[in-house]
């Protein structure tokens, strides 16, 4: 039931079940036992991504419904293969006329059997939102729209009444006023009219929503939203009702043996994950008695912070690991000069740190002072039952809650009416101090008394408690996801592969010592945790990031580089910040292809429409000088132009002549980074996991151009000719070594499935002149035993060469030296089929084939 090794498809319209069930024959072949799938309740029209739930109790029928599903399982079956589902429990897609349930709220308000569903506080303090839904969807203000006919009655082929705005969005309206409006006819609410529009007003004042422009959602919201999104309601998973209605298909295609897993999006989101998660294990395991089923959630973990062991649930998906390997790849020397000439370039902080906390506070004004005010409300509401705090006005409790969510450094904490885990002590006083200088003269002591009441320690009411807590904390998970990965991100250029999900900037790099504690850690806690280095929601691909990280080991080189380009293309850059210029090249630079496209304009052409995507992804994100909310078109064309024009080889020879000689001088360095993150992804403690089409190399950004069609078809062909390791090598640039790297590790994995699912997991150290070069580890069971090595930081050694590997001789002496336990054995290597015996292993002939090494007893 535990996977060996997962493979993630994202299905859509486009790549339905049916695209995947001829699949099966090639993951097997590949090495995978489970495909892990994204989203399949039935989603919004159209959708690329499944996370837009607009009814959890049936399968898509977009993706060949129920039926298609099953034989799709069958399919896999048949060839050893299992089914990990990802589900969304904690939001739906609303708006538009789709979710049944919402119509439903809608309708009937507080009396829908389904209002209890939804997040909505019904009695909140805007005397016109009592007892209503605010309707954040309206493209102008109320009054504008009303009066240019945006928003109009329509009735139904099935007779329902209801207003229709911009054609998408339904609201209907109270059967109470059917009478009414069929005795007057729809065009009495003509808005057309003054009349009409008065009439018109004075039925949506009887309804149990209240339509507003999408602007005022960030203040007046009454309803929890998924991040900043309106599109998508927050769920109340904490009620047996919500719960059972969301879980209904996947337990029930669980229970049937269709699936032998879940992974939770967003788990942060409910209102209390551990329990959530302890009660989906408890039903899991009464389904299917004895046979423990795979649960793993997704979860962003913070610096210091790990993953409670007590939820149940067999690990995160695996962000925690992105982010570990690509420390290690990223050299420390890079740091400083590449911080202080990103400052000097855009007059924008150096640190990281800073440039996260000026985002969290715009964030918490622009798009969550609704949900701000709520939290501070709740907080009152318990300051109101006791003399002693009576007089804390709700505004005070207010300025302080912002002091704290601008430099929390965790998503969330956990607490409960019982108070807070005690794993959450340390980080609630993290913060509490980090906020002290942040709070009005005067005020900071209001800090330790919200902290009081988080941990339980000021009595009160529990009810109220915890009502606070989980306002408070069901802020702090999207204000940080929205001000650190959707904007301090796209904002901070230093070295833009530090920027990526699951990773915090302002640690560039690790020790490997720090890499090695990580990964033991996960063996003894966590030893089936998703382990991930490429996903659906990535900024960039794993092997861009690879690439990029060369630049942390060339600093003088990349700013020497990267300053000759602004040279070259000064006209074409004349009005784009420098820091948005500098963030094109970084990214042109890892999503350049291995082949020579350099005067090649059609290929030229496509590279510049996938950047594009990303360029105005990434000037909306960063809300600098364009946003989703209002975009600077001007500004955008102008970078666009930009971009087309510096990938115009008519225009821009020179400039494309050097960064294609600049890329192929590093790209062995990237090769040989992603192949080291390779091996460690599937040799380390863990289930790794493979993102869609990433066993080439994956030079992709972020979305949608990480969800681009794949070619299987190739990866077939190539799995079916078998070569020698030095063919590959010689042709790496094809993607084919990665792919057998891949193929080999799991074959190991198979064959020894304990293992690695079981097995210890030790450090080597190396010695010699390169031992910096190395980082070994062993992995361990009593009946078995492999040794992993990789090459990391050597790009001194591979710049410019033609393959992806350091010389023998620039190892000199370099050894891996062995435990007692293991001195006097001799080793295969499964990737290079060499032999070589301890108890030293000499990294001149152990990496001088391939970067990488995976040894089994012989």
């Amino acid at each position: 039931m535990i996977p060996r090794a997962t493979y993630r498809l994202q299905f859509h319209k486009d790549f339905p079940f049916a695209a995947a069930g001829p699949l099966a024959p090639y993951l097997a072949a590949l090495g995978i036992s489970h495909v892990y799938a994204s989203p399949i309740a039935t989603a919004r029209r159209g959708t690329m991504h499944g996370y837009d739930v607009v009814d959890p109790t049936r399968v898509n029928p977009e993706l060949g419904g129920e039926a298609r599903f099953r034989s799709l399982a069958a399919a896999l079956r048949r060839e050893g293969l299992g089914v990990i589902l990802d589900i969304v429990p904690n939001h739906m897609a609303v708006g538009g006329d789709d979710n049944a349930w919402w119509m439903d709220v809608l309708e009937k308000g507080e009396s829908s059997p389904h209002a209890g569903l939804f997040d909505i506080d019904w009695r909140g303090p805007d005397t016109t939102l009592q007892g209503k839904v605010l309707a954040p969807f309206l493209g102008a203000p109320y009054g504008e729209a009303l009066e240019a006919g945006d928003v109009r009655l329509a009735q139904g082929p099935d007779g329902a009444i209801a207003a229709v705005a911009y054609g998408a969005h339904r609201f209907p309206i109270r059967r109470e006023d059917y009478a009414e409006v069929l005795a007057r006819g729809l065009g009495a609410y003509d808005p057309a009219t003054a009349e009409g529009r008065q009439r018109l007003h004075d039925l949506f004042e009887r309804q149990h929503w209240r339509l507003a422009w999408w602007r005022t959602a960030g203040d007046e919201i009454d309803w929890r939203r998924f991040f900043d999104i309106s599109g998508l309601a927050g769920l109340r998973m904490e009620t047996q009702a919500a719960f059972d209605l969301v879980h209904g298909l996947p337990l029930r295609l669980y229970a049937e043996g269709l699936l032998d897993g879940l992974r939770v999006d967003h788990v942060d989101g409910l209102a209390d994950p551990a329990a959530y998660c302890r009660k989906l294990r408890a039903r899991m395991e009464a389904l299917r008695p004895g046979r423990p089923g795979y649960l793993v959630v997704e979860k962003i973990l913070g610096r210091g912070e790990a993953l409670a062991p007590d939820w149940g649930v067999d690990g995160t998906t695996g962000y925690d690991f992105l982010d570990e390997a690509s420390r290690l790849l990223h050299d420390p020397a890079g740091e400083t000069p590449l911080a202080e000439a990103w400052a000097r370039l855009s007059g924008r902080p150096a640190d990281f740190e800073t440039e996260e906390r000026a985002a969290r506070a715009e964030i918490l004004q622009w798009s969550f002072s609704g949900q701000l005010r709520a939290a501070a409300r709740a907080f009152h509401r318990l300051a109101a039952g006791d003399l002693a705090h009576r007089d804390v006005t709700p505004e005070a409790i207010e300025r302080a809650l912002r002091s704290l969510a601008t430099v929390f450094p965790v998503y969330r904490t956990y607490a409960t009416a019982a108070g807070l885990p005690a794993r959450d002590t340390p980080v609630l006083e993290r913060a509490i101090e980090a906020a002290r200088p942040l709070q009005a003269p005067g005020e900071d002591a209001l800090l330790d008394q919200i902290a009081a009441w988080l941990k339980g320690e000021d009595g009160g009411d529990p009810e109220l408690r915890a009502r606070a807590a989980r306002r408070w904390q069901q802020l702090t998970a999207p204000v940080a996801a929205k001000s650190v990965e959707d904007t301090a991100f796209y904002r901070y250029g230093r070295l833009i592969s530090r920027n990526d999900v699951g990773s915090d900037p302002a640690e560039f790099a690790a020790n490997p010592v720090e890499t090695h504690a990580a990964l033991s850690d996960r063996a003894t806690q966590f030893p089936n945790a998703m382990l991930a280095t490429a996903t659906h929601d990535h900024k960039r691909g794993e092997d861009a990031r690879a690439r990029l990280a060369v630049l942390s080991e060339i600093p003088d080189q990349w700013l020497q580089r990267s300053g000759r380009w602004r040279e070259l293309n000064r006209s074409s850059a004349e009005g784009v910040d420098p820091a948005d210029e500098a963030m094109v090249y970084q990214t042109l630079v890892g999503a350049w292809p291995l082949a020579a496209i350099a005067k090649d304009a059609d290929a030229l052409a496509a590279l510049a429409d996938r950047v594009a995507q990303w360029q105005e992804k990434a000037l909306r994100e960063a809300k600098l000088r364009s946003s989703w909310a209002a975009p600077d078109e001007t500004y955008e064309a102008l970078c666009h132009r930009f971009l087309e024009r510096i990938l115009d080889p008519a225009i821009a020879a020179d400039f494309l002549v050097d960064l294609d000689d600049f890329v192929r001088r590093i790209a062995p360095v990237g090769a040989l980074n992603g192949l080291a993150q390779t091996l460690l992804r599937c040799a380390s403690p863990g289930v790794p996991d493979l993102f869609q089409g990433a066993e080439f190399w994956d030079f992709s950004l972020v979305d949608p151009d990480n969800r681009r069609p794949v070619d299987f078809g190739e990866r077939q062909a190539a799995l079916d000719r078998a070569a020698p390791i030095d063919e590959l090598m010689a042709s790496w640039r094809d993607g084919r070594v990665k792919q057998a790297l891949i193929q080999r590790i799991l074959a190991v994995r198979k064959a020894a499935p304990d293992l690695f699912a079981e097995g210890g997991y030790r450090a080597l150290t190396a010695q010699g002149r390169r031992a910096s070069s190395v980082f070994a580890f062993v992995r361990q069971t009593p009946s078995a035993t492999a040794i992993g090595a990789v090459t990391i930081r050597a790009a001194e050694a591979v710049i410019g060469r033609e393959t992806p590997v350091a010389p023998a001789a620039w190892w000199g002496d370099t050894e891996i030296v062995l435990p007692p336990d293991l001195g006097g054995r001799t080793w295969t290597d499964v990737l290079s089929e060499a032999s070589v015996t301890g108890p030293k292993l000499k990294a001149a002939s152990l990496l001088d084939r391939l970067p990488v090494s995976l040894l089994v007893a012989t």
